[in-house]
């Protein structure tokens, strides 16, 4: 199955960011992922095979229109 991820989604990781949030917002897309932690706005970057396996589920969806 493939999971289709945009910028704006928010999705709990696997493993939680030094300050304690598991969730984390999409910023960028492509061959690697920005991601912006909802607790703390830290930046981290993953390539794309790594940012899969750490994924546990799309909290919420980008707004659309």
């Amino acid at each position: 199955m493939i999971v289709r991820y945009e910028i704006g989604d928010i999705v709990k990781m696997k493993k939680t960011h030094p300050c304690g949030s598991d969730r984390f917002e999409i910023t960028r897309t492509g061959i690697d992922f920005r991601l912006k932690c909802v607790g703390c706005d830290h930046y981290v970057m993953l390539p794309r095979p790594k940012f899969e396996k750490a994924v546990k589920e799309i909290l919420q969806h980008k707004e659309q229109g």
